[in-house]
């Protein structure tokens, strides 16, 4: 019996299935050398903020939040607690936070009773910061909701300060140099969005992009 000729379209199947391939590589390849993150020519000083892990921990991770922001809240259920595990905890790096005030007198409100908390009771501060917003509804956000009784209940649910004490320091505006300082960096730094975060000077496109998170705190390592 004779040996039956290879079919051409065999060939051309051949052919295609190894251009598919290449393109899909070169595609992948692209897109994984297109960094979109924002490489600063400084980062946020974070010597007067709120922080939390080690001093001297080779990465400095900043977000830049609001507590009247539901993305932030978001970030801080879904991410910060993964980063507290992997990277604070085990002294790889440490947490800031800087206070964004995008969403008018209720933001100033909170920053004030933040502020107020970090100067009574520092040691408080993040369980505080965590309350306020758990205690962020769930939906209609943009319902009026941060008032300084609502800080006071925080307050007096998490701190071992007076909380009468909290409410005449944002009455009194005692914490409005601390706020106007985050500002000032929010301008220094471009701040569009919450929440931002800055690791060691890059600012990230995707704020919940933990692969990236982990990328960047290794290599600062």
């Amino acid at each position: 019996m004779s040996k039956k000729k290879s079919s051409p379209m065999k060939y051309l199947v051949i052919i295609t299935l190894v251009v598919v391939v290449l393109l899909v590589s070169i595609a992948l390849l692209t897109n994984k050398s297109k960094n979109t993150d924002e490489t600063l020519d400084s980062h946020p000083a974070t010597e007067n903020q709120p922080t939390i892990g080690e001093n001297d921990a080779p990465v400095s991770v900043v977000e830049f939040g609001d507590f009247k922001c539901p993305a932030c809240k978001a970030w801080g259920a879904e991410i910060y607690p993964k980063l507290k595990s992997d990277f604070i905890d085990t002294g790889k790096a440490n947490f800031s936070y800087i206070n964004t005030l995008f969403h008018g007198e209720e933001s100033t409100l909170s920053a004030l009773a933040a502020e107020s908390v970090y100067e009574n009771d520092p040691g408080s501060y993040f369980a505080f910061h965590k309350e306020l917003f758990n205690q962020q509804p769930n939906a209609n956000h943009d319902t009026s909701w941060i008032t300084i009784e609502k800080l006071m209940e925080v307050a007096g649910a998490t701190t071992d300060m007076d909380v009468e004490q909290l409410k005449q320091d944002i009455e009194q505006g005692s914490g409005i140099e601390a706020v106007e300082a985050d500002k000032s960096l929010v301008e220094e730094f471009n701040i569009q969005q919450t929440p931002t975060i800055i690791i060691n000077g890059t600012k990230l496109e995707d704020p919940y992009d933990y692969d990236r998170i982990k990328e960047l705190i290794e290599e600062g390592q």
